[in-house]
């Protein structure tokens, strides 16, 4: 049975209808992940589904006596209160009729207050407070002012989690939580026996915690069976169709435009019913709303820098003294060379920026040495947004005094720039406050990379972006030239960028991993003898990657050096060959080769989408076969090591 339902709602700001006449439903036990184009307006979705907004237009019905419970992208909590009284919150109205109960305030019918106080279970609501706190590893009596902003997010789903909700509205719950915090969060939505509606564009996430995903797209909201993998694969195939039937319709449209203008004698019945007909086309194609353009970036490379970066020998670094010191970083050794793409991973407060200090000069280790390459011009995105001035217009921010922006040896107008991300000439003049919190992230982007810089420091740049500029934002950085630094908690992004991580190993110890972030899980995994494909590598018993287990981690892989052969033990001699498997390695490489271009070749079939529309069950048999080609280059790879290919 639907929870919430609702039926041909509509929603507009302006001219633009956020939501035309839209259905949707709410099942029980559901974990809807809502996705979509920043601007497209889930977060007033969410709004209208938790019953703060009204829609313009339609009906919005919800089960009696349903309980619901928001989380907005940024909560607001008081800073002085403690966490106790603010996770308390969730229980107001249970503390209040509990109260006027004991007072026994003249006028109260008692009898009423003692139902619904066994509704509520108003007698409990501070054991509830402890248990939940407990469940979310919080101290109730720590002030909130004194929180990250990960455990701060964590009060908040603390305050909602308390009222035993049924269902759950989350509005970008990953936002500046670390690793750790996002795979504990995941645990506890898996768990959650209520229905949970979430927007989130942090892709590994979605599709571990979603079972259906909404799209809100152009005013129409889309269903799709399964998590965010299984939407991608569908909505390409509808775009594709989508395409193919929109160009079918304008050429039709074209077609018939040519015939008016030729002159027609109305009195016809058949020209007369073709006049209708392009009536009718000319309506379709005005309702059409095409799909809002991507947005298109370029980096200002700047001047080579040296070929080395930064060389850190030994380096530590602590603040305070005494008793009262604590370490940052201990003995870090590294080589950072022009061109690497390092992904900084920790928990909030481990030393991240400090670390990136250290690297780029802005501090100076305590003990061991950092050596610095020459040339180097830095560009810095900043997560708080502290580099936003509010009251400047989008033009002055992004090109102050000057209507130009050179990149790369080209000028371009400030507006065209503007509009390369998703800024109209319109709204240049408009001040940045206007802005949401995605459109400031772009805002960012684009004056960062209009600034000529061969390091990019990026600290948190995927919070607040969709889906389809963070694609764009990983293949830009994967062919940037120059150094980048890469702070951020998407392991999908991480993943498609960086070329080595810098991890934290707990007690201030820092390691260099060659690879990506599945790299670093896979060797850590090993070094420590945890069993392999497990989603977070060696976990303490409550699930969690905690610092005494990194710490560890730390120790072991730091401690083991790599393995070479004892030398009272003799190499095994290699095996000679027989004819049969001499001849079977000369022609692996040429197998291996066709393969791969037959798998080309699909590639090519299915790239442009025609084929799922006009012949789905060949494009079917096509992947099928894709399939079996990557299996088959597999086996031969692993063959041809077998016998020796080198």
């Amino acid at each position: 049975m639907a929870l919430i339902t609702l039926n041909q709602v509509s929603l507009a700001f302006g001219h633009v209808p956020l939501l035309d006449h839209q259905d949707f439903s709410l099942e029980t036990q559901e974990r809807v992940g809502l996705v979509g184009r920043n601007g497209t307006g889930k977060s007033s979705l969410l709004k209208i589904l938790a019953g703060l907004e009204r829609p313009d237009d339609g009906l919005v019905q919800t089960q009696n006596g349903l309980r619901q419970a928001y989380v907005p992208q940024e909560p607001v909590l008081d800073g002085d209160a403690s966490v106790f009284d603010v996770t308390s919150e969730g229980l107001a109205r249970a503390k209040l009729v509990r109260d006027l109960y004991l007072e026994h305030a003249p006028g109260v019918d008692l009898d009423a207050l003692q139902n619904e106080i066994e509704a509520l279970d108003a007698w409990n609501w501070e054991q509830r407070v402890e248990q939940t706190l407990d469940k979310l590893q919080l101290d109730g009596t720590t002030r909130v002012g004194e929180l990250s902003g990960g455990l701060k997010k964590r009060v908040a789903l603390a305050r909602a989690l308390v009222s035993q909700p049924d269902v759950l509205l989350l509005d970008e719950p990953t936002n500046h939580l670390d690793l750790d915090a996002i795979g504990w969060l995941e645990e506890l939505l898996l768990g959650f026996k209520g229905s949970v509606v979430v927007i989130s564009h942090d892709r590994a996430f979605l599709d571990r915690v979603t079972t259906r995903t909404v799209e809100l797209d152009r005013g129409r909201l889309m269903s799709y069976a399964g998590n965010f993998s299984q939407y991608q694969v569908l909505k390409e195939e509808q775009l594709a169709q989508e395409a193919v039937i929109n160009a079918k319709a304008d050429k039709l449209l074209a077609q018939e435009e040519i015939w008016i203008r030729k002159g027609v004698e109305a009195r016809r019945t058949r020209a007369q019913a073709r006049i209708e007909r392009l009536s009718v086309l000319r309506s379709q194609r005005s309702q059409r709303r095409d799909a809002v353009g991507r947005v298109r970036m370029e980096v200002s490379s700047g001047a080579p820098s040296g070929k080395l970066v930064a060389e850190l020998e030994n380096a530590s670094k602590w603040f305070g003294d005494g008793d009262s010191r604590k370490t940052i970083i201990k003995n870090f050794t590294a080589t950072i060379l022009r061109g690497d793409k390092v992904g900084l991973i920790g928990p909030n407060g481990a030393g991240k920026t400090t670390l990136l200090k250290l690297i780029l000069g802005q501090l100076e280790p305590d003990e061991g040495t950092v050596k610095r390459g020459t040339q180097m011009q830095v560009a810095y995105f900043d997560q708080m947004r502290d580099q936003l001035d509010l009251d400047a217009t989008l033009e002055d921010f992004i090109s102050p005094g000057s209507e130009w922006v050179e990149i790369n040896g080209r000028r371009t107008h400030v507006k065209s720039y503007l509009s390369d991300f998703l800024f109209s000439p319109a709204r240049a003049h408009a001040p940045v406050r206007t802005l949401s919190g995605g459109e400031r992230n772009r805002l960012l982007l684009a004056r960062l990379f209009a600034r000529p810089a061969n390091v990019l420091v990026l600290d948190e740049p995927t919070n607040d972006l969709d889906i389809d500029t963070l694609e764009l934002l990983e293949g830009l950085l994967a062919e940037y030239e120059g150094t980048v630094f890469l702070v951020s908690h998407d392991r999908r992004f991480l993943d498609n960028v960086v070329t080595s991580t810098i991890v934290f190993e707990g007690d201030g110890l820092w390691r260099e991993y060659e690879g990506s972030v599945q790299d670093w899980l896979t060797q850590a995994a090993r070094a420590q003898g945890a069993v392999a494909g497990s989603p977070w590598g060696a976990k303490t018993s409550s699930g969690k990657l905690g610092d005494k287990t990194l710490a560890a981690k730390g120790q072991t892989t730091a401690a083991a050096p790599a393995a070479v052969p004892s030398p009272s033990v003799a190499p095994t001699a290699k095996r000679k060959l027989s004819y049969k498997e001499q001849r079977e390695l000369e022609a692996l490489p040429a197998q291996m080769e066709a393969l791969e271009q037959e798998q080309q070749q699909i590639d090519q079939a299915l790239a442009d989408g025609h084929l799922y529309a006009n012949d789905p069950a060949q494009a079917a048999l096509l992947l099928a076969r894709h399939g079996e080609i990557e299996e088959a280059l597999m086996t031969a790879l692993e063959r041809w090591e077998q016998l020796g290919g080198v």
